[in-house]
């Protein structure tokens, strides 16, 4: 039996369960720990995947505080009663504080531990299990320390790898199959940021855009809709992403990787360090690196969306090198090994 644990956020929480998903399909049997807290609370009891819902104190300066030491510590308590029940041969962790408790005890009991990094500067929790893990799959290339190169391989970030014929997907959405399209993204929840500083610099371009506001935001930003102009509160990323021509989006892992899978060049607009650490700056930079992205720039926006609309295919190849394409199989078979 695999025990799979992370979550808080959709980030370290799909990936995990694309690699559930497949350890199922080869007959394995899997076990799933998660935060009471996170999203995982809300997706885990409507599916049917066996798992429990521990307290997860935040691994940062806050778990200095009362109130995150004692969920911490619950955590931990709950965390060792699954794995006496369950008795795992193996240990996934994508991160986050809800993939903390349950990792870090199965070290302490000699379960081998396999960590998943999303983004391309590693997290706090990862840096804490990282010595005693038997492994750590990156979704990018990251700079690591030299004692932790040796245990760690680009396996790439698990997406739901389902693609549409771009003329297809674009009609279905209600756009003109021959004209570009320009897919703005700011996460699942969107962006603030992005949805009061875009529309007024895209408008006048006159090419088709779908922005994803997020649902909080959608009654806010309704009075955006034009006709070339579509406004929406979620959208299915696969169709989504198939039909766009042109990504401009924040950099977080997620986006970013199924941006690789659809070979979607990019303009991005990463968090300011001060909020997340530098995680999605450093995402950016990799994607860079790559070929397949550009920072992205409000002074000249024009400019680089003609740029990158008038000659593609470079930036199509150079994301394509960071296709996430068969990483949940990657993950299986490197947990396999464990098994």
């Amino acid at each position: 039996m695999v025990l799979l644990t992370g979550g808080g956020t959709g980030g370290h929480l799909f990936p995990a369960l694309a690699v559930a998903e497949e350890l199922r399909r080869r007959g394995h049997a899997v076990f799933y720990v998660g935060s009471r807290e996170g999203l995982e609370a809300r997706l885990l009891p409507q599916s049917p995947l066996p798992h429990a819902l521990i307290p997860a104190g935040k691994l940062d300066r806050s778990a200095l505080k009362p109130k995150e030491a004692w969920k911490l510590a619950q955590g931990l308590q709950a965390a060792w009663k699954v794995l006496k029940q369950e008795r795992p041969k193996a240990v996934l962790s994508t991160g986050g504080y809800a993939g903390f408790p349950a990792a870090f005890l199965g070290e302490l009991k000699g379960v081998p531990v396999l960590l998943h990094e999303q983004n391309a500067r590693l997290g706090l929790a990862i840096r804490l299990l990282a010595p005693l893990a038997r492994g750590l799959a990156l979704s990018v290339p990251a700079d690591l320390p030299s004692w932790l190169r040796g245990k760690a391989r680009v396996t790439g970030y698990p997406v739901r790898e389902v693609r549409y014929p771009k003329e297809e997907a674009k009609a279905q959405l209600g756009f003109d199959p021959k004209k570009p399209l320009l897919l703005v993204l700011g996460g699942s929840q969107g962006s603030l940021e992005l949805n009061e500083k875009l529309p007024p610099l895209l408008k006048p371009l006159g090419l088709p855009v779908l922005h994803q506001v997020g649902e909080r935001w959608l009654t806010r930003y309704r009075h955006l809709e034009e006709e070339a102009y579509r406004v929406a509160g979620f959208l299915d990323a696969p169709l989504a992403m198939s039909a766009a021509d042109l990504l401009l989006s924040r950099a977080g892992a997620g986006t970013l990787a199924e941006a690789a899978f659809h070979r979607l060049p990019a303009l991005l607009f990463p968090l300011n360090p001060r909020l997340d650490g530098g995680a999605q700056l450093a995402n950016a930079r990799a994607y860079q690196k790559a070929g397949g992205a550009e920072l992205g720039d409000y002074a000249r926006l024009a400019q680089q969306v003609e740029r990158l609309l008038g000659n593609p295919w470079p930036y199509r190849e150079g994301i394509a090198r960071l296709s996430p394409e068969g990483a949940a199989g990657r993950i299986a078979d490197w947990l396999e090994e464990f098994l």
